[in-house]
């Protein structure tokens, strides 16, 4: 998992509330282990490097048995971070899936809805851009052009995942535009 994954999803899980190491690392697997597996080499130093920077204190709790356990809490200034992860997303959290899903993950936890919006916004104005896995002439191959099946199958894939993304992310940005046009007609009247 790359290290901007890690500590989106480190911020992201303990946002939601305080945990010990084994609980987040099992959150993390869950979430996204099958496409990017987190060793415990790259998570406890990574939980390091947030408490170094301020953004993640460890305690001591009692255990279920004689021993006890290290939890984590976001302090303020990592609640701070989180969030502005959360609005200004680098470019690789919007272009790659994966560390997309992983943002989406945790969106919620950014209450402003004109925010997410604008989130969601970047997504699908990079997912309408015409792009490809093969180039002819430096244009985009399509799917009907493709004469290997498997470029063809992968074209016809990423193309059917696309739309349905699209239509979701369309959809998921109406309905917060809405909800924020509600919220400002409730706050003038």
């Amino acid at each position: 998992m790359a290290s901007g994954d890690l500590t989106l999803s480190i911020l992201g899980f303990l946002g939601q509330g305080p945990m010990h190491g084994y609980e987040l690392k099992a959150r993390i697997l869950a979430l996204s282990g099958h496409l990017r597996p987190v060793s415990d080499g790259a998570l406890y130093p990574a939980i390091a490097r947030l408490e170094k920077a301020g953004l993640v204190e460890r305690h001591e709790e009692e255990g279920a048995g004689a021993a006890r356990r290290q939890v984590l809490t976001l302090t303020e200034a990592g609640r701070e971070e989180l969030l502005r992860r959360l609005r200004e997303p680098a470019e690789l959290d919007i272009s790659d899936q994966t560390r997309f899903f992983g943002l989406l993950t945790f969106l919620s936890q950014l209450s402003d809805v004109e925010a997410q919006a604008r989130v969601l916004r970047r997504r699908l104005d990079f997912l309408e851009t015409p792009a490809s896995f093969f180039y002819r002439d430096g244009e985009p191959q399509r799917a009907e052009d493709a004469s290997d099946p498997f470029h063809r199958g992968m074209l016809l894939i990423a193309r059917a995942t696309g739309d349905a993304e699209k239509r979701w992310l369309r959809e998921a940005v109406a309905e917060l535009e809405a909800r924020s046009n509600s919220d400002h007609c409730s706050t003038n009247a």
